[in-house]
């Protein structure tokens, strides 16, 4: 029996029934709720809901895969999986448009101050001298990691006057006529923008901290449409303080539960949410109509579920 714990395409639910594949379609389910039934499973549908640690993988005796729908495989514990000969997958490659698109949008609202002037204009107010913007157009991109979603984002720029600069810890060889292989420290210095790709590993993790933004050689817009966890959230704020960071675009955030903040956590949610040159975005960079269906196409190819 196959587990499903997130929304799918119909496409997914589809392809088992045609197969005479057995599931259960649970997309509220929870770590309880699924540490009672995963002995059942023989294979597991998964997002970021629910943590698949050494206990339930311990209770999954059945399971020969875990199938990741979208990209980032930090809730599953991977590693003690593949000890166990359970195969490991994930889809990356199916909304790796959309979150380019969406970081491009958020991008582009930020520096013509689109989303600050239209909720102007719903307020009664209409400044125009006041929300000059600057274009993209002759500006230095820098893209911090250089994977599906990296890489999709550099191909929408390549139609734009703009000098990219890519860096990648893990690939080389991938520079052309319109992005250049870079250094993350020329990054920092050089970048009118910066934009993050990244998975969130023990080395990504408050990748931008203070270090990092005290480095900037420019004063840059910082896009983050990957893990909240990369950049350090009360160091981000010290930089937009210290105007070290023309503006931010966020949809993900450290913690994206609301509703279990601290103190500290309200005040620096509060503070982000009222700054005029700040975006948040309830991580949906990757949620489209296409690439709902796409996610669920890729996983299942690559499980051999076709």
């Amino acid at each position: 029996m196959i587990i499903i714990t997130t929304l799918v395409h119909p496409i997914m639910l589809d392809t088992f029934s045609k197969k005479d594949i057995e599931y259960t379609y649970a997309p509220n389910m929870t770590y309880n709720g699924l540490m009672d039934i995963i002995s059942n499973a023989t294979g597991l549908i998964v997002s970021t809901q629910i943590k698949i640690d050494k206990q339930l993988i311990d209770k999954a005796n059945k399971i020969k895969w875990i199938g990741r729908l979208g990209s980032g495989m930090e809730h599953i514990d991977v590693k003690y999986a593949t000890s166990k000969n359970i195969i490991c997958e994930s889809s990356p490659e199916g909304n790796k448009i959309a979150v380019a698109e969406h970081a491009l949008g958020l991008l582009l609202s930020l520096m013509r101050h689109s989303f600050k002037s239209a909720n102007e204009v719903k307020s009664g107010i209409w400044l125009r001298e006041e929300n000059r913007g600057e274009e993209l157009s002759g500006k230095r991109i820098g893209i911090i990691g250089f994977g599906n979603t990296g890489s999709s984002f550099a191909r929408l720029l390549s139609s734009f006057d703009v000098t990219i600069l890519a860096y990648d810890k893990y690939k080389s060889g991938f520079g052309n006529n319109y992005i250049k292989e870079a250094t993350l420290e020329e990054i920092i210095e050089q970048s009118n923008v910066i934009s993050f790709h990244l998975p969130l590993t023990n080395e990504t993790e408050n990748l931008a901290d203070g270090i990092f933004f005290n480095k900037l050689g420019k004063v840059p817009y910082i896009i983050n449409t990957s893990r909240g966890g990369i950049i350090n959230t009360a160091d981000l704020i010290t930089a937009l303080r210290n105007e070290k960071i023309k503006g931010v675009a966020l949809d993900v955030l450290e913690n994206e539960q609301l509703s279990t903040y601290t103190q500290e956590e309200k005040d620096y949610f509060n503070y982000l949410t009222t700054q005029k040159n700040v975006i948040i975005t309830p991580h949906i960079a990757g949620y489209s109509f296409e690439a709902s269906y796409k996610l669920c196409v890729v996983l299942l190819e690559k499980l051999g579920i076709t």
